[in-house]
């Protein structure tokens, strides 16, 4: 898996959108594109507001809670935040279970999201 089949990084309204393209975000290579993207990203231009897209996600391993925590960190650093967008009912139930969602707040979709965060 290449980075650009696995996710997306854009801009909407001072928001920085990062869309996840794959369906699964697991295996070894699979997180290490991820992360290593994500990571360069959040490096080279300390975005204030990211946002997490998981509408095309169906599955994702628990090495995914633990970059967004990650980044989650960082970001905090110079006071920015991070949110989660269009994540279906079964993953959101793994962030209730782990108690992530008393750190990200949760949108149904990009656009509430990017209204609420803008």
């Amino acid at each position: 898996m290449n980075e650009k089949d696995a996710l997306e990084i854009t801009t909407d309204n001072d928001v920085t959108v990062i869309t996840f393209n794959a369906t699964s975000i697991s295996g070894l290579e699979g997180l290490e594109v991820v992360s290593r993207a994500i990571s360069d990203f959040v490096s080279q231009n300390y975005p204030r507001k990211i946002l997490f897209d998981f509408e095309r996600v169906k599955f994702f391993s628990s090495q995914t809670l633990g970059l967004l925590l990650d980044v989650w960190r960082r970001v905090k650093e110079y006071q920015g935040c991070i949110a989660i967008s269009g994540i279906n009912p079964q993953l959101h139930r793994v962030f209730k279970i782990t108690n992530l969602d008393k750190i990200f707040p949760f949108y149904p979709d990009r656009q509430s999201a990017v209204r609420q965060m803008a």
